[in-house]
């Protein structure tokens, strides 16, 4: 089958586009094969003679709405096979259903009266029953593809004008029968709730009920994929019910205006659906201030992996929801907390989140779905193994039960297409035809709607009312509340561990931590008392690190980023310290902002002798009477040196500086370091610490080994904290 472009036809109010089709009818035996007894589908080419047939194909292009109309009644004469269900569903973009039930019925029709041209020229009784079988295809397939139309409450005129309609010209026919039954269940369905379990407004709560924020244990005790299946449950009721007219562009456009404030109902449904999820994902992890960060973080890994079993599901409205719920700002921002979470679940949030990268206008999401479209199971890959492994055991207890899924897409998409070609096409062409080309634009998208829809028919999901009342119930915050308790949440993350306290407390630590356990009281402590250590007040201070960060909550975002360019700049200026600058009374100054000073009792005791005796061995190959070399990063000195501990998953410039000896082991330092990222210490057998050698490589350490010893000296003295697999 070849085709060929036959250009353009007008007619009166109308303008076609012709093609012209050439078919193979027939392929039979050359004269010389028939006489040696062969047949046509057995021979080689030069031995047959192949026979053609060329069809037109016409297509209305524009036209006026009568023409429109009529076109119903010839296309499959005309060989547009897919013209009726390309006019129903988008005719309501430029008429009524009835304008257009008028114009069928009374002007074509009416056999009496009618202009049609078979009945015109003919007028008989064969041209007749034509007219009434045509008449009944468009009308039996504007019942099967969009009753809707018809639900005109309380009078509904169109439906009673076709149902007289089939009484004088289709008496007893099944098609009466099928619009009486219509009709009776328009009107025991006066005001149709569109699905009373989704919503999340009070007025749907039973009585007594009030809303409430989630109980954590509460969530826990639902298990993922129960979760997953009820979202997907929600959705499949809703999505099923889209009216696909309610996406065109040049009407969900318009749903803004205070008019047209029930405009599209169907398609409202679901997006209040999606933000309900996307709320609840949001206040399941910040609604309650108690919370620890790892109790935090275990919700955040309990919804990655609830969104891992949509993505089996094939729900991708409900899992577009989760990962836009953790991509918010004020889940984004909880870097303490997202550093508890686990390296492979953290792996898979990568994997889900690509799904739905805005590259090449979300290229990877639209093949994901028009190819989970056909398929009876989803297609799972990932560049994890084990996430691959988790992965493929629940989708072969999904090929066990033996039924096949559908797929839920999310419905985005499918309107900022709709409204991108409403916009770029013209509603009406030259001679003020209507733009039919821009309707058979719209039907491509409208069709991959209907092609979900259809599929969405094999779920076989039972609803958990345990599970729906509690989604019901939760109160939703609003973006200044979730901003609010966000910072809140951040906050207590900062000062779980480093709590304030009294600066003598503070100041033993920051001594233990230097110059051993036994603990001095420093010089001048009143003065201390009165100018805080390490920074200003209102600011945080890290008193277990020389050269931290520090958290300022007065900021916008709680984590301070370091300049990579100049690490060493404060230290510098304490080694080079002159020995008559160190007395009691005198003050460090830092390099660069965010970076703690050095107390001036440190260095007094250092320069002066009033170092305890426990401590002072450690120092006494350098003479008290010549400065004392503190450690610094990047250079092993007088068996001490300082490194700098990240956490995985964050940027290398926001990291932690500890001062390790050639007595420290991993136990040790990894303890330090988590109580330096305000992380429980008591976790230590749950982290490794690891060398960045180079971007490729990395040194791993034993559990017992001695770090001092252990490092590569001949790089940068950075150090990575992250969960073991």
């Amino acid at each position: 089958t070849t085709f060929q472009d036959g250009g353009e036809e007008v007619e009166d109010g109308a303008v076609y586009n012709v093609t012209l089709k050439k078919v193979q009818i027939q392929q039979a035996a050359n004269k010389g094969a028939r006489w040696l007894g062969g047949e046509g589908d057995q021979l080689p080419p030069e031995h047959t003679v192949r026979q053609y047939e060329t069809s037109k194909i016409r297509a209305i292009k524009a036209g006026t709405l009568e023409k429109l109309v009529e076109n119903l009644l010839t296309a499959f004469g005309d060989a547009d096979f897919s013209y009726i269900s390309i006019f129903l569903a988008t005719y309501r973009a430029f008429a009524s259903p009835r304008a257009v039930l008028e114009l069928l019925l009374d002007r074509f029709g009416n056999l009496e009266t009618s202009s049609h041209g078979e009945v015109a020229n003919l007028n008989s009784l064969e041209s007749e029953m034509v007219l009434r079988a045509e008449i009944a295809s468009v009308l039996r397939a504007w019942l099967d593809q969009c009753s809707e139309d018809f639900r005109e409450p309380p009078d509904y005129l169109c439906l009673l004008k076709l149902l007289d309609y089939l009484k004088n010209n289709m008496p007893n026919s099944d098609m009466e029968s099928r619009v009486q039954n219509l009709l009776k269940q328009f009107q025991n369905q006066e005001v149709e709730a569109v699905d009373g379990f989704c919503s999340t407004s009070s007025s749907d709560l039973v009585d007594g009920e009030e809303l409430e924020i989630s109980n954590p244990e509460e969530f826990s005790s639902f298990q993922d994929h129960v979760v997953a299946e009820q979202l997907t449950y929600m959705d499949v009721m809703l999505f099923r019910r889209v009216v696909p007219y309610h996406c065109l562009g040049c009407i969900w456009s318009q749903r803004d205006k205070k008019e047209n404030k029930n405009l599209a109902p169907s398609v409202r449904a679901t997006i209040t659906q999606f933000n309900a999820v996307t709320k609840c994902v949001i206040s399941t992890i910040l609604g309650t201030r108690e919370l620890k960060i790892q109790q935090r973080a275990k919700i955040i890994e309990k919804w990655i992996h609830i969104a891992h079993e949509c993505r089996i599901l094939k729900n991708f409205s409900s899992l577009r929801a989760i990962i836009s719920a953790l991509q918010s700002n004020s889940i984004y921002r909880l870097k303490t907390t997202w550093m508890c979470v686990s390296k492979d679940i953290l792996l898979m949030y990568e994997e889900l989140s690509e799904i739905f990268s805005d590259h090449d206008n979300y290229l990877t999401s639209r093949e994901l779905l028009m190819k989970e479209a056909t398929s009876k199971f989803a297609n799972l890959d990932s560049s994890e193994k084990e996430n691959q492994k988790k992965s493929q055991k629940r989708l072969q207890l999904q090929k066990n039960k033996g039924v096949m899924q559908g797929t839920v897409p999310y419905l985005g998409t499918f309107l900022t297409d709709l409204i991108m070609l409403d916009t770029a096409l013209q509603d009406y062409v030259e001679g003020g035809l209507i733009n039919f080309e821009k309707r058979r634009r719209e039907f491509e998208v409208i069709a991959q709607i209907k092609l979900l829809q259809s599929s969405c028919n094999s779920y076989c999901l039972i609803p958990d009312q345990k599970f729906i009342q509690w989604f019901r119930r939760q109160r939703h915050l609003t973006e200044e509340e979730s901003y609010k308790l966000s910072r809140e949440a951040e906050a207590a993350a900062d000062t779980n561990i480093l709590s304030p306290k009294s600066q003598k407390s503070m100041v033993k630590r920051i001594s233990t931590l230097f110059l051993g356990t036994d603990v001095f009281t420093p010089p001048k402590e009143q003065a201390l008392k009165s100018s805080p250590v390490g920074g200003s007040s209102g600011e945080s201070t890290d008193s277990a690190s020389v050269s931290s960060c520090e958290f300022n909550h007065s900021e916008t975002e709680d984590v301070c980023m370091t300049p990579i360019s100049s690490p060493e700049d404060p230290l510098k200026k304490i080694s080079s310290c002159p020995l008559s600058s160190c007395s009691p009374d005198s003050s460090m100054s830092t390099a660069s902002s965010g970076v703690s000073s050095l107390p001036s009792f440190l260095l007094a005791s250092t320069c002066t002798g009033s170092t305890p005796a426990s401590t002072r061995a450690s120092w006494d190959s350098v003479p008290c009477s010549a400065p004392r070399v503190l450690p610094v990063y990047n250079r092993q000195s007088e068996g001490s040196c300082i490194i700098r501990v990240s956490m995985h998953g964050l940027h290398a410039s926001v990291y932690k500086s500890i001062l390790i000896t050639n007595q420290d082991r991993i136990p040790d330092v990894t303890q330090r370091a988590l109580l330096k990222h305000n992380l429980e210490p008591d976790a230590v057998e749950d982290y490794e610490l690891v060398q960045v050698i180079s971007e490729d490589k990395e040194l791993v350490f034993p559990r017992d080994a001695n770090v001092f010893y252990g490092m590569n000296s001949h790089v940068n003295f950075d150090f990575i904290l992250r969960k073991k697999a």
